[in-house]
């Protein structure tokens, strides 16, 4: 065990690991000015947890060298998802790093003098930060993703982002559906859960939404297209998560690389299925990394921002193995193994999915009605249910942020 709470300079470390997203770097320069406010050096390890072990790569920094990134999207320390601190292989399937990895890691924040090391990342990055906590190592964590998956914070920073790229994307096939009377298909991200696609979905006018949370049938897709259309509407916007599973319980994967599944290609197949049972011009659309590039949205920067001012109050703190979160309204902190030992996943009985069923919109599970009289659906075998899943609850919608934080 490694005790660097009280001796060594006055500097704390940063990295940013797993898949980018927009706001890491609004956390870096947060946690920077911060930092500097305090007292505090900062230097941050380039591409990831790789950045600590040897050959070493870090970077000093400062509010000089950070200045003008908060509006930028990727970050500008390099993040990786792969390497030797890989530590997920799958939903709850964890792989203990090596201990040799713990003492390497160890030994750079010691010669560097570190008092804290805050780790932003998501799920499978945040368990490597568990494990170097445990190990002895002063680390404080930032939840980074997308997704939007993490427990015990109402939002991560990124998901916002993906959000409006994934809105604005309906927005402009809804012209172009309309104008060919076509049924399009947008498959957007979320591995194990349909944060994404429930919120796009509603913001950008989408008629179906289909979430792993959510056991629905083609049957039912289709009955809500042929609804539409007795309706005088003859275009539909379906939105899919891409870890959205079929009727038959099954996912499409593209790859499985490192003990890790790819997911992806739902979106053609739920087309491919459209068109083949209704005979309607079917299109898809799969917007992946396009969700993760960008400036970060208002919501995003000021979220970030937060994040990175709040970490660094926890280290002079002297308050490790803690997780940074949003619990509207309030910035706050939970132990990371609490962060990291579920997901959070869509509640089905949630105010968000009420609203759009109070909509009109379908999420698969059941008739549709007003199907026009003589239109007869192409049957196919009876559809597996898949059994329910336990979820936390989430507002659609965040109240404001609280003002910059006094650390």
């Amino acid at each position: 065990m490694h005790d660097h709470t009280t001796c060594g300079p006055r500097r704390i470390g940063i990295l940013t690991s797993g898949g980018d997203c927009p706001g890491l770097n609004a956390v870096i320069r947060g946690a920077v000015k911060s930092a500097h406010r305090l007292g505090y050096e900062c230097i941050g390890f380039m591409r990831g947890y790789e950045g600590l072990l040897p050959p070493v790569g870090y970077m000093p920094l400062t509010p000089q060298n950070t200045s003008g990134i908060l509006h930028l999207g990727g970050t500008i320390l390099g993040s990786t998802n792969k390497g030797r601190f890989s530590a997920t292989v799958g939903i709850n399937q964890r792989r203990s790093l090596d201990p040799s990895l713990l003492d390497a890691a160890a030994q750079t924040l010691r010669q560097l003098g570190l008092r804290g090391l805050i780790c932003v990342g998501g799920d499978g990055s945040l368990n490597i930060a568990q494990q170097l906590y445990e190990y002895g190592l002063p680390i404080v964590g930032v939840p980074k993703t997308i997704d939007n998956d993490l427990s015990a914070t109402a939002y991560t920073f990124g998901f916002d982002s993906a959000v409006a790229c994934a809105t604005d994307a309906l927005d402009r096939l809804h012209t172009t559906a309309a104008a060919h009377e076509r049924v399009m298909v947008l498959e957007v991200m979320g591995r194990h859960t349909g944060w994404i696609a429930l919120h796009a979905g509603i913001a950008g006018g989408g008629d179906v939404i289909l979430i792993p949370e959510i056991p629905w049938r083609f049957e039912h897709v289709c009955q809500k297209v042929l609804q539409r259309e007795n309706e005088g509407k003859r275009f539909t916007l379906i939105v899919v998560a891409e870890g959205a599973t079929l009727p038959d319980g099954s996912l499409i994967c593209r790859e499985q690389q490192a003990g890790q599944v790819r997911l992806g290609g739902i979106g053609h197949v739920v087309a491919q299925e459209i068109e083949t049972r209704l005979q309607r011009e079917t299109r898809c659309v799969v917007l992946g990394h396009l969700q993760r590039g960008g400036p970060p949205t208002t919501f995003d920067r000021v979220l970030a921002t937060q994040y990175g001012a709040h970490a660094v109050g926890l280290v002079h703190q002297g308050r490790f193995g803690q997780m940074i979160c949003f619990q509207p309204p309030h910035i706050s902190s939970v132990p990371i193994c609490e962060a990291i030992s579920r997901l959070r996943t869509v509640d089905p009985a949630s105010a968000a999915v009420q609203a759009a069923r109070a909509l009109g919109i379908s999420f698969g599970d059941g008739p549709a009605t007003a199907i026009p009289q003589g239109e007869a659906l192409l049957t196919a075998p009876q559809d597996a249910a898949l059994p329910p899943t336990n979820a936390l609850t989430a507002s659609l919608a965040a109240d404001s942020l609280s003002a910059a934080t006094q650390t």
